[in-house]
């Protein structure tokens, strides 16, 4: 189940001394979104400094439950039932992040999830700092028609063969990363890292099983499609704390709309958002509390509608970063 391959580095160059000295592009595929959810396949390319690959590695994860999505990753159970436990790969996991930013396409999902699973392994990952090419490819000022990876490798012309399966990812990734570092180095671009802060306790809440759709088989509420039925929510249990405020916290109760195409799949995002206690709000009216969009000067309706009333707008990376420290409810 693990792959392991080396190649040799490029000669040594002249390079921004601010910048890392080392990068590991990570793609980790779960079986969800949610808190509980867990990890079933990831990828490390290790690059040097100036963004050249030294080395890659692969491997499954045994998630010790349903692996969610078949239809997005492709692995199923029986795939998944012979694979090593995170916890007996952590120790090479580690070795391939250690002394390394952390690089993902929408890097605050992935770190969250690499942390849940080094917490429940009563270990620590060794990632201090995490660079999101979502907003690398903002401040470079790409032109992309979204921010989903597809759309950033074709702009470099780097192919994708196996969508949604980790090792082919973190390679498509590690391929759109290197011109994009060199560029930010050649405008003399800050690059955007960002703190990583490991979780050192972990607690499992009890599962909660997900039912099966009235079509048949699948997994949960996922579906293979890109017609989007609307899908029947419990309702909030908390109430609308009112708008979000810039620089500020989520709040649980709080209506959150979105818009346009994101880099993981809706279903799945508005699942996390629902899992974090807000409110998942089909339509825009006075009372939303946050647009999440990677296209704020769309004439989408519900983009029209937000500039109308007012309502704050953040992109997908932004929300991610949100979704991690959402307040609790007050007390009624």
């Amino acid at each position: 189940m693990l792959e392991d391959h080396t190649t040799a580095a490029s000669p040594a160059t002249e390079w921004p001394t601010a910048y890392p000295q080392g990068y590991a592009v990570v793609d980790v595929e779960t079986t969800g979104l949610a808190r509980d959810d867990r990890i079933i396949s990831a990828a490390v390319y290790r690059l040097d400094a100036r963004g050249e690959v030294e080395d890659h590695w692969y491997t499954l994860v045994n998630p010790e439950r349903d692996p969610g999505p078949v239809w997005i990753h492709g692995l199923t159970s029986d795939v998944l039932e012979g694979a090593p436990l995170f916890q007996d790969i952590a120790e090479e996991f580690s070795a391939r992040l250690a002394d390394r930013v952390l690089v993902a396409h929408n890097a605050v999902f992935d770190w969250q999830m690499i942390a849940r699973e080094y917490a429940r392994a009563g270990r620590e990952a060794p990632v201090r700092q995490r660079l999101c090419t979502i907003v690398l490819s903002k401040e470079l000022g790409l032109p992309l028609p979204n921010h989903k990876l597809e759309s950033l490798a074709a702009h470099f012309g780097v192919v994708q063969q196996r969508a949604h399966h980790a090792l082919d990812d973190a390679r498509v990734l590690a391929e759109a990363f290197r011109p994009s570092l060199r560029t930010a180095a050649a405008r003399g671009v800050r690059l955007p890292l960002h703190e990583c802060r490991p979780l050192t306790e972990w607690t499992d809440r009890a599962a909660v099983p997900r039912q099966q759709p009235s079509y048949g088989g699948g997994y949960g509420s996922y579906r293979p499609t890109s017609w989007r039925p609307a899908r029947k929510r419990p309702a909030c249990p908390y109430p609308n704390p009112g708008r979000y405020e810039e620089g500020g916290r989520l709040k649980q109760g709080m209506r959150i709309a979105f818009s346009g195409d994101t880099s993981i799949e809706r279903d799945l995002l508005e699942d996390r958002a629902v899992e974090a206690g807000l409110h998942v709000a089909t339509s825009i009216s006075r009372l939303t509390s946050l647009l999440v969009t990677n296209d704020p000067d769309s004439g989408t309706s519900k983009v029209v509608k937000a500039r109308q009333f007012g309502t704050p707008v953040v992109d997908e990376a932004a929300f991610g970063q949100l979704l991690g420290d959402v307040e609790p409810a007050s007390p009624q």
